[in-house]
């Protein structure tokens, strides 16, 4: 199992640029930060050298500072274009593997229209950098357009880019389904990253609703070899909430 820390949700006792050594030291093998855009790169790229961590996945667009909403990807007549050419910069100045293209809030026919076109814009914008869409759950985001696992597979096969992938979040299809290895089960080829977190509140994977024995075991079993990355809110000292990746 290849497992990944989440310094924007792990460790976040610690100053951020001191959680990679301390994901280092927990046994992790790689890092991902939701929105890094306000540490230096070269600060960045320093502590994951010396702790020897790639870096797996970052969000884009980077935070709207007005108060706007994460992500606009499905919103007509938003900045996407503009904002992703600057994502995009700064995972390829950090070595990102993933780059994950958030939707935003919105419905209908139009909406989808204007993701397809924008992720087939990007894939072709950034055709070595590896791009992810995430199904969120509207508990969490109210409004967020992709919020169906099933459509997010149909989304990645219509826009057919070798470089866009699902991301696959276990508490979001717990919280969209209820049936994470069922869910697992039918979008599991066109997934290249995996997070974990327990229902109902995102907490560590060790009791809850997911019973994450199960739906590791199967992730051997289907051969996925991608990252699973801890994206979760620990109770207490993170160390304390790392039984799951031993």
């Amino acid at each position: 199992m290849k497992t990944c820390a989440n310094l924007t949700m792990l460790f976040t006792e610690l100053p951020f640029l001191e959680r990679f050594g301390a994901a280092k030291q927990a046994g992790f093998d790689a890092v991902e930060v939701l929105f890094p855009y306000d540490v230096a790169v070269p600060d960045m790229l320093d502590m994951m050298a010396r702790n020897e961590l790639p870096l797996a996945l970052i969000n884009c667009p980077p935070p709207n500072y007005t108060g706007g909403e994460r992500g606009f990807a499905a919103v007509v007549g938003s900045r996407f274009q503009q904002d992703f050419k600057r994502a995009a910069r700064y995972a390829k100045a950090l070595g990102a593997q993933h780059l994950h293209i958030m939707a935003g809030a919105a419905e209908g026919a139009e909406a989808r229209a204007c993701f397809v076109d924008n992720l087939r814009w990007a894939a072709a914008e950034a055709p070595s950098q590896s791009l992810t869409i995430e199904p969120i759950n509207r508990d969490d985001m109210p409004g967020y357009f992709l919020c169906n696992f099933d459509e997010g597979k149909a989304i990645v096969e219509e826009v057919n880019a070798p470089n866009l992938r699902l991301q696959f979040d276990a508490y979001h299809a717990q919280k969209i389904t209820g049936d994470v290895l069922g869910t697992w089960g039918r979008v599991r080829d066109v997934v290249v990253h995996v997070q974990v977190g327990q229902t109902p509140h995102r907490t560590a994977p060790d009791q809850g609703d997911i019973d994450f024995d199960a739906f590791f075991a199967q992730l051997k079993k289907d051969g996925y070899n991608g990252w699973i990355s801890g994206e979760y809110i620990p109770a207490d000292r993170t160390e304390l909430s790392l039984g799951w990746i031993k």
